[in-house]
């Protein structure tokens, strides 16, 4: 797949691919004679390391040269002040009710002209590793945020001539047009507090593939602003858009088996993605973050080479920082040797991040053609059991668009929100631009036509007991063997339970019954508040609420 770059002279007008309001507004300014285009990774790196605030670490990049980077290329080290993680309650998106997009455009187009004294810097990556999947992207920002561009770069997949290539081979969609992306950083706000935060803004018009981020400073915001546009190419084109990891595993008897694990930052998700499991398999990793499931051959691409991991758990000698290309939001000091080196494991702030090299996961592959096996929804409700299996395919997927989890250290939360409070988010993707009823077909499709198996996995705590790495990576060996043994569970039809020692739910305790109940009500309470939220924008079928109620029936 590839998007529209150049136009036919009778190709450009109104009405036309490529030629809305919006669009028009972030594109111009790619084309001034204030930019200067970024053509290498290799010219990013020396502009983030000549950026003023750069710590240019004495660390090594492993293998830099193999990235298109010098071959003493260092670790580069930024921080961005006090914000240290996403902001969600910036987003905008066009198409959705209350967003007043005409005010919206008016702000860009201010934004727009304050950057025209500044140095503007252009680069372009693709989204997308495989010929089947592959967009083109591009992003404008100032000068001043050189190691954003840099990050940004190392993220996705940087041109070369192998992916220029590959690119150019790929099937071309002509009604999808390249991404344009603008960002300041440095803009100064809006009087206009009634359409959007009067501080920063990420505005979003994914029918058009463009974006504005405007005084954010997080990569985190870089990152997940172009995979929102990403995700809405995918799912307008066929693919379950995917928040989570993909693997796949060879059994000792030439079988395979491919499992999708989907949940928020901090879920586990990573955890499970890259376990080895003691080299008992040959695992292959597609991706921990970002991925799109073909929904008719259930093959499965990655969108991004590189991997945006915290650094709370690396301290500074762990083997892991091997693989480190740029660190956001860490400290640094000097070693015996008097060698600067990061001063990991959360110490500055929460949320210290890291890009890491494709070369972290040794077996990494940019896509799985087998179909995948199972789906296994990452959640940390304490009322649900380390595992159970999903039987029906609308619970199957209602349970997916109710996913249950605790905030994470990498959101900044408006003012007032408790983050130790269970929420839910849809299957752990907070970066949906489009219909959620989109995402309930295609994994309903999934599990009732492709036979996927589906799971729900715990990782927090049952009823107060922790679900340790060790329980979750043994449950999961135990299906991917065909080991585990799946029961009827309680009174329910459609979910069945595997035993796992010391978590056995009892349903004589009337308080754990009375909790699993206020779960199971909690997601009949969202599923029916999507019906007037937004305008009814995220409103679900009657089946997707059928199954959660009958659930809460047969407690």
């Amino acid at each position: 797949m590839s998007t529209k770059a150049f136009y036919p002279l009778n190709e450009i007008g109104k009405d036309k691919v490529g030629f809305a309001k919006t669009r028009s507004i972030i594109e111009a300014p790619f084309y001034g004679n204030n930019v200067v285009m970024v053509n290498s990774l290799a010219q990013a790196y020396e502009l983030a390391k000549n950026s003023p605030g750069t710590v240019v670490t004495d660390m090594p990049v492993y293998r830099g040269e193999e990235f298109g980077l010098p071959s003493d290329a260092k670790v580069l080290l930024f921080n961005d002040g006090s914000i240290t993680g996403r902001y969600a309650a910036a987003r905008r998106i066009a198409g959705e009710p209350g967003v007043d997009t005409d005010a919206l455009d008016k702000i860009v187009m201010d934004a727009v002209y304050d950057t025209r004294f500044k140095k503007m810097y252009h680069a372009q990556v693709y989204i997308g590793l495989d010929p089947e999947f592959m967009v083109k992207a591009h992003l404008l920002i100032p000068e001043g945020e050189e190691n954003l561009l840099y990050s940004w770069m190392l993220n996705f997949q940087y041109m070369n001539e192998y992916y220029n290539k590959m690119y150019k081979e790929s099937k071309y969609y002509s009604n999808e047009p390249d991404i344009y992306i603008f960002s300041d950083p440095q803009w100064k706000g809006t009087t206009r507090t009634d359409v959007c935060d009067g501080k920063c803004l990420a505005y979003f018009n994914t029918g058009t593939n463009c974006a504005a981020i405007l005084g954010m400073k997080y990569f985190g915001e870089h990152k997940k602003g172009t995979l929102t546009i990403g995700w809405a190419i995918a799912n307008r084109n066929g693919y379950a858009s995917c928040h989570g990891g993909q693997k796949e595993y060879t059994l000792s008897d030439g079988s395979k088996y491919v499992a999708s694990v989907f949940g928020l930052s901090g879920s586990g998700k990573s955890t499970i993605t890259h376990a080895k499991h003691g080299g008992k398999y040959e695992v292959t990793v597609l991706h921990d973050d970002a991925f799109v499931i073909n929904s008719e051959t259930c093959s499965s691409v990655a969108m991004e080479p590189t991997y945006f991991d915290k650094t709370a758990d690396y301290p500074t000698n762990c083997h892991d920082n091997k693989f480190l290309l740029t660190v956001q939001n860490c400290s640094a000091t000097r070693d015996e040797n008097g060698n600067i080196v990061l001063v990991t494991e959360d110490i500055r702030n929460g949320n210290g991040r890291a890009i890491k090299s494709k070369l972290w996961s040794p077996n990494r592959v940019d896509k799985i053609e087998s179909p995948v096996n199972a789906i296994f929804w990452i959640m940390k409700d304490p009322t649900i059991p380390p595992v159970v299996k999903l039987k029906g395919a609308s619970l199957a997927s209602a349970m997916g668009a109710t996913l249950a989890t605790k905030r994470s250290s990498a959101e900044r939360l408006a003012e007032g929100v408790d983050p130790n409070a269970l929420v839910v988010e849809p299957y752990a993707n907070p970066f949906r631009t489009y219909p959620l009823v989109n995402d309930y077909e295609k994994f309903k499709k999934l599990v009732a036509e492709k036979n996927v198996d589906c799971y729900i996995i715990n990782t927090g705590d049952f009823m107060g007991k922790k679900v340790q790495p060790k329980d979750t990576l043994g449950i999961i060996e135990a299906i991917v063997e065909k080991k585990a043994v799946f029961k009827k569970w309680g009174n329910f039809d459609d979910i069945e339970i595997f035993e796992w020692e010391g978590f056995v739910p009892d349903f004589s305790d009337e308080e754990y019954v009375k909790a699993l109940k206020a779960r199971m009500q909690d997601r009949v309470d969202f599923i029916k508040s999507r019906e007037t939220a937004k305008g009814g924008f995220d409103k679900l079928p009657e089946d997707a609420l059928q199954s959660i109620e009958k659930v809460l029936e047969q407690i």
